[in-house]
């Protein structure tokens, strides 16, 4: 909307002729005005006689520099040297990163926004060219050369402030009421694949970032791998029902108990078993017996091709400078294990970024879109899976939704799109039982919808399942969504 999230202030750089600043008395005035670190720092710079330009201060703003001025000091002078400031406060901290400095002390862009645009947003440097003596002195008949600075230019994204204002509020009340140790909301549009909100939290103060833990400057929706849990189980199925080795409605003979793999015993999340399931029932229940029988229909080759189609194991290309991705095993080296492990989004690792595009594969009707924040780089989807597939797809998360743990948390009145995620937290070579990840993803209307959305909350206190804490927090997000979005109820609710 034109509104800024980051955008440049009035700031000053302060130097000076250390030959010229010599004699006077009123440099002890000069101090008071400077900031501690440059105040104490000031007479070693001023003592660099050998010099003819040291920088005294980055950090003078034009009510310092008037004061500085009055004091008609020899030998100073300013450069104009804009600083970031940030009208939204630190609501976007790991999306936008921040301006910090090179080793050669030159402004520098690091993370996020600020990172992947840093040419474009920096511009150019001017400078001075002058022939010197063999003693480094100017030789001031020879003249000079001038090359004068270029601005940058802006960086227009995809973000609406008001949803980033919007999870960003609901996702620090998510924090509290689950007692998760860290959390993410990312909102994108399903058909062009434009980041329209992105939060994640713990996050740091744009305007202290020297103070802050470096921990915090990765954006985790980018840059942080989980084992994704039962919200994978979208990915199989859709994979499964686009090969044509089952139907919604095809029936699981193998879903009456544990199931077997090598040394291996598969269980139920709850341990409770549902013979004679059809596939709609494996996904409503979360069946992860269910599961590893639908991979096994798929096979190891095909459900590997799937992964590939559905870009796990690489980047997505997001314009965000931090972005990394689990590698998947080599093709070659995908066991019977693996295979039903997979199935169900244990010992597989995504980024939430990669699984927020997986579902919008399903919400778009079958096609790979490529996330984007900057509104001026689209690029073609690309088809992945059959309409047909993501629409049979979409209606089993339908009644995922409607019939599934969550559902008591669900608007009244929408159809919804969705699946639950519960994940143990891989430590040291084996699997944490008190520490999850819980997440939940879907999309809005269930036809036709207007956004894609993962929330994930590591460590959640209050209950470890995502149908208890994370799908609560994506409902209760989305309720202010159909508000803002102006999406009216699609049914009746009895």
């Amino acid at each position: 909307d034109g509104f800024p999230l980051a955008a440049n202030r009035p700031n000053y750089l302060l130097y000076a002729n250390p030959k010229l600043a010599q004699g006077s008395d009123k440099w002890d005035a000069l101090a008071k005005l400077l900031s501690a670190s440059d105040s104490a720092t000031l007479n070693q710079k001023l003592a660099m006689t050998q010099l003819s330009w040291v920088a005294l201060s980055n950090q003078i703003s034009p009510s310092v520099k008037d004061l500085i001025e009055q004091l008609n000091l020899d030998g100073i002078g300013f450069d104009p040297q804009p600083a970031r400031f940030y009208p939204e406060g630190s609501t976007s901290a790991q999306l936008l990163g921040f301006v910090g400095r090179d080793a050669a002390g030159q402004a520098q862009g690091y993370f996020g926004l600020e990172g992947y645009y840093d040419r474009q947003l920096a511009g150019k440097s001017g400078k001075v060219v002058m022939e010197r003596d063999a003693l480094g002195r100017p030789i001031v008949i020879s003249g000079q050369d001038f090359f004068p600075a270029a601005d940058g230019q802006p960086v227009h994204t995809s973000i609406d402030r008001t949803l980033q204002y919007i999870l960003a509020g609901k996702l620090a009340q998510g924090l509290v009421r689950y007692g998760a140790t860290a959390g993410t909301i990312t909102l994108m549009n399903p058909t062009t694949g434009q980041i329209l909100a992105m939060v994640s939290l713990p996050n740091y103060d744009l305007t202290r970032y020297q103070q802050a833990d470096a921990a915090l400057f990765s954006n985790p929706v980018v840059a942080d791998a989980y084992e994704p849990g039962s919200t994978f189980k979208i990915v199989t199925l859709a994979a499964a029902l686009d090969a044509g080795v089952v139907k919604p409605e095809s029936i699981c003979d193998a879903c009456a108990g544990p199931v077997r793999i090598a040394e291996y015993t598969i269980r139920t999340w709850n341990d409770k078993y549902y013979p004679g399931s059809s596939v709609t029932d494996v996904l409503v229940h979360s069946d992860n017996v269910g599961m590893v029988w639908v991979a096994q229909r798929l096979g190891q080759d095909k459900l590997v091709q799937y992964l590939h189609k559905f870009g796990i194991g690489v980047q997505t290309g997001i314009d965000l400078q931090d972005e990394s991705s689990p590698a998947l095993r080599p093709d070659s080296a995908w066991s019977e294990v693996d295979l039903a492990t997979a199935a169900f989004g244990q010992g597989i690792a995504v980024t939430p970024i990669q699984m927020l595009r997986a579902a919008a594969v399903i919400a778009n009707g079958g096609k790979l879109i490529f996330p984007t924040l900057a509104v001026n780089k689209p690029q073609p989807p690309r088809r992945i899976i059959s309409q047909s597939a993501a629409a049979q797809m979409t209606a089993m998360m339908v009644k995922a939704v409607a019939d599934g743990e969550a559902k008591w948390a669900k608007p009244a009145g929408y159809t919804v799109a969705g699946k639950t995620g519960t994940a143990q937290i891989p430590v040291a070579g084996h699997y944490d039982a008190q520490k999850t990840i819980a997440s939940f993803v879907g999309f809005a209307p269930a036809t036709g919808p207007k956004f894609v959305m993962l929330v994930t909350l590591k460590e959640p206190q209050s209950s470890p399942w995502g149908s208890e804490t994370a799908a609560p927090l994506w409902f209760d997000t989305a309720k202010e969504l159909f508000r803002y979005f102006q999406i009216a109820p699609d049914k009746p609710e009895v």
